[in-house]
Parts: C-alpha cells; structure tokens; sequence
C-alpha cells in the first residue's frame, strides 16, 4: 500500500490553517472538476483532492493522520503501526466530499467505513438535535483483562481548533472497568461520556474499542487463544508430560507419543472466558538442541546410525 502525502496533495504546508485548506480545496475542486478541466488525469485528481480534504478538513482525523510523522513520502510502501490510532477521539457524522468507496486504500486502511471508526457516518444522528454527538475511541488492554477483568485508567485525546485556527490536542483521563471475557473488537460503552448535548440536552455517549496489547506468549483468535509451544525432539517422539504456560498459570500437559511440528493440543474452555468460552491451543514446536560439545557431537551421530531416516524422503517414498 502506498503512502499519501495529503498535504502534498492540497499544496499547502503542515502546520496550515483549517481555512486555508478550506480555500486550497475550493480552488482543486475548481481547477480539476471533470466537468471543467481538459487535463486528462482531471478525474483521478479531483478525487484525490477529495480524499486529501475529507482528513485534512476534519481536526479530529487530521490530527490522527499527523501522528504517523512527516517522514513519509508519496509514493512509499506503507503499513500503519498496530493501533496507530489508540486513545484518538472520533465524532460520529458524514466525513468526506463523496462517498467513501471513492476513496483509496490507504484511507480505508486508517479511516475505514465501519460505525465504531473514526468519523464514520451514523445514520442515527443528524445535524443540530440537542443531544450530543456519540464518540468512538480505541483502547489497548492487557491479554490477562479479558480473564480476570479490570479497571483501568484511559487517557483519551480530544482534537478542538485552537484560536489560532489548527487543530489542538486535549487530553481527559476516565476510569474503566474492563469487562471478564471482553474480545478484541468488542465495545464498551459509557453513557453520556461523549459531546455536550446543545441547548440542554443530554450528553451523547462514548464507545471504547477493544484491542489487545500484543503478548510475548500467546496469540489471541477470535475467543481462541494460541501458544507456540516448544518441544525436545524426545518428548515429541516418546511422549511426555511437560509444564505449559496458560494466561492463568502453568498446567501440565501431556504430549502423545509421534506427535509432529504443529500438532495443536487443545485445552477446552481455557480460551477467553465468557458465556460459552473459548479454548486454548498448544501448538508443538520441534526445537533441537545444538551439539557444543564433542560428547554431544558424538550423540548425534549415534543417533543418526540408529536411524534408517531421510528427512527429504516423503513417508512411505
């Protein structure tokens, strides 16, 4: 996927005002409506412009998009880091010139279509009613959340144009409990934690996404939980009972004789816990230990003359 320098795009620096975008906008819009201009790439850069102005224009996405640093160049192979957008808080309503699906790759990567993403259009909200607008926000937890619950502290950013008329950064902290058994993807909702209702109306409400801090152990699918279990060449073969880390403490776990690399073990209900819970999967990794010394060499080769064993020789070839 390739990077887009939306400011680029728009012809104006980074730290431009939001009016001055609004007149660099007006201006492309002009210049390369295919209805007006000649050029023969004046469809593709209209919705280029577009694009570049369904962030830039809106503080919120801007400044999220900001945050993934000025190193970038138009052009360059791009992947956003895992949970690039923890903490930003997006408000519900229309977010582009046009619809979404004019839209490139590396805007759906970072903006999405989905009702809980930053700025996603809501069709239950609609301009001036007196209720507050909902608000959406990614959150990172710990693996170990899921499985005992807890409360966590959670700093949220909160983009506002400042009077100087660019986007400036606020930051509020709330207290949240985290659900037992909450799966990446899931939301939490705090009511009336999102805007200010207008006129006196109740405030709108806040949706925290879920997603997992990435764990040195375990990898987490769907409300499956999976370990990388490693395994002497002995135990694998003759079978054995070994101690394996679980996110709740270590069990005992019996590896059947001849098992093979990538053999799954699976241990029911010990996934992510809930209603119908999820189970959790030791997955054999054959590790083999290096001959350093020169009895250890010296076993080796026993056991290879033991051995009528090809290893690039398929079973029963």
């Amino acid at each position: 996927m390739e990077f887009k320098d939306y400011y680029k795009v728009m012809g104006v620096e980074r730290d431009a005002t939001q009016d001055e975008i609004k007149r660099a906008y007006r201006r492309l819009a002009r210049k390369y409506h295919p209805d007006v201009s000649k050029a023969s790439d004046a469809e593709e850069r209209f919705k280029e412009v577009g694009e570049a102005y369904a962030v830039l224009k809106d503080p919120e996405k801007r400044t999220a998009y900001d945050q993934l640093g000025e190193g970038w160049k138009t052009g360059q192979e791009f992947r956003p880091p895992p949970n690039w957008d923890q903490g930003f808080e997006f408000h519900g309503g229309a977010s582009a010139e046009g619809g979404p699906e004019e839209f490139s790759d590396f805007f759906e990567t970072l903006f999405g279509r989905g009702d809980f993403r930053g700025g996603f259009t809501r069709a239950d909200h609609r301009p001036f009613t007196a209720r507050g607008e909902d608000t959406y926000a990614k959150i990172v937890v710990d693996l170990q959340d899921s499985y005992l619950g807890a409360t966590r502290s959670v700093t949220l950013k909160h983009t506002e144009i400042g009077d100087d008329g660019r986007p400036t950064v606020r930051h509020r902290t709330l207290s949240v409990k985290i659900p037992k058994g909450v799966r990446p993807g899931q939301h939490i909702r705090l009511a009336k934690q999102g805007s200010a209702g207008a006129g006196g109306g109740e405030s709108g409400d806040l949706f925290l996404e879920i997603a997992f801090r990435p764990h040195p152990k375990f990898l987490v699918e769907g409300k499956d939980v999976y370990l990388n279990l490693r395994v002497a060449p002995w135990e694998a073969e003759l079978g054995a009972s070994v101690k394996a880390p679980t996110p709740t403490g270590d069990v005992d776990l019996t590896i059947p004789p001849h098992s093979k690399a990538g053999r799954k073990l699976r241990l029911k209900g010990r996934g992510l816990p809930g209603k119908e819970p999820g189970d959790f999967y030791a997955v054999l990794q054959i590790a083999l230990p290096r001959a350093e010394t020169d009895d250890q060499k010296a076993a080796y080769r026993q056991f290879a003359s033991s051995f009528d064993f090809d290893p690039r020789r398929t079973e029963g070839g």
